[in-house]
């Protein structure tokens, strides 16, 4: 009996047979309105790491001559207002005496509200002093370097929270949990699972509400003028925000120099050029066939302000993310990219 000649077979010489070949992720057929794929895209992934990764504070170098500029033009002005003001109540009383009297009512008002608002500033400058001494001095202590200094410090960080009524709930419930907790370290850990947990949750909340904002702005805006301004307002509000959550209340010289270390943050770090990257990874994976390119435009500008809004927890809060989770741009990432595939869908 003749034997029946084999069929042609084709043998993997390198790999298991048994595997089949993938098709690159590339070539593949998307989903129309999955975002799926790319959150769970690995260099979409790599970015977001990028984004969530814990910023350092910036380095001064250089001597300031752009600060002393603007404090000797600031002092120019008001000598040149003073005098000009001073020259005004004179005329006015050689005109009309009483007219003199309004006037130099008037520049005592000016004096007063000016005094009140340096007062202001004062104070907030040193509120954000306070609270950057505070962090420094927990992330001493939570290094181990001098962990009695905790019972101090936690004594220092109740009193930042001492004046708020929605704290007093936390603040009864802490009173009763350390009674037992002789050590600084675990102590400044009671504290911080107590007072910053429903703290850091308003934060958060405050971020993502900021990032879907400007990803719907983005989204259904016109033009690029009033995605700029939108954006702006939006980040410097937020910033403020956050600030005062934990305690800062910066006044205008106080908040920009907030705004300068948040910035100096994201620039060490590269979260412009992640974000760049990030643009990329949405265009690879079909983002603006399946849902749109100014969509896609949205979802990066609101990790993006997400970002911002995750420095400023690290600068405004007064101790470091130790016992509980730092938050990540994947949580807001995930969010976003999913509300806008529902709204997509819809």
């Amino acid at each position: 009996m003749s034997k029946q000649p084999r069929k042609p077979r084709i043998v993997q010489l390198n790999g298991d047979s048994s595997k089949k070949t993938r098709v690159p992720a590339s070539r593949r057929p998307m989903a129309q309105n999955d975002l799926s794929l790319v959150v769970a895209s690995p260099q979409a992934e790599e970015i977001v790491k990028e984004f969530s990764a814990p910023s350092s504070p910036p380095v001064k170098t250089g001597f300031p001559w752009l600060s002393w500029f603007l404090g000797a033009a600031a002092a120019l002005l008001s000598l040149g207002a003073g005098l000009a003001i001073d020259q005004l109540i004179v005329e006015l009383f050689e005109r009309q005496t009483w007219l003199g009297w309004a006037a130099s009512a008037a520049a005592a008002l000016l004096v007063l509200a000016a005094i009140a608002i340096i007062l202001r500033e004062i104070w907030g400058i040193s509120r954000l002093n306070t609270i950057s001494a505070l962090r420094e001095k927990a992330i001493k202590i939570q290094a181990g370097e001098r962990p009695k200094d905790g019972i101090n410090l936690v004594r220092d960080l109740d009193s930042l929270y001492s004046s708020r009524a929605d704290m007093a709930n936390v603040r009864s419930k802490f009173a009763q949990d350390r009674i037992n907790i002789l050590d600084g370290q675990d102590l400044l850990t009671l504290f911080e699972t107590t007072y910053m947990s429903p703290i850091d949750e308003q934060a958060k909340s405050l971020v993502m509400q900021s990032a879907k904002r400007v990803s719907l702005v983005t989204a259904i805006s016109p033009r690029a003028l009033v995605d700029i301004a939108y954006v702006m307002m939006e980040n410097i509000r937020l910033i403020r925000r956050l600030s005062t959550i934990y305690g800062g209340r910066p006044g205008a010289l106080g908040f920009w120099r907030l705004t300068r270390n948040i910035l100096g943050h994201l620039a060490q770090t590269g979260a412009i050029a992640a974000g760049d990257s990030l643009i990329q990874q949405f265009v690879g994976h079909g983002i603006a066939a399946r849902l749109s390119t100014k969509l896609g435009e949205g979802v990066v500008n609101g990790m993006l302000t997400a970002r911002i809004g995750i420095a400023a927890m690290d600068l405004a809060r007064p101790m470091p993310f130790n016992a509980l989770p730092r938050p990540g741009v994947s949580e807001y990432f995930k969010e976003l990219t999913r509300s806008f595939s529902s709204s997509d869908k819809i």
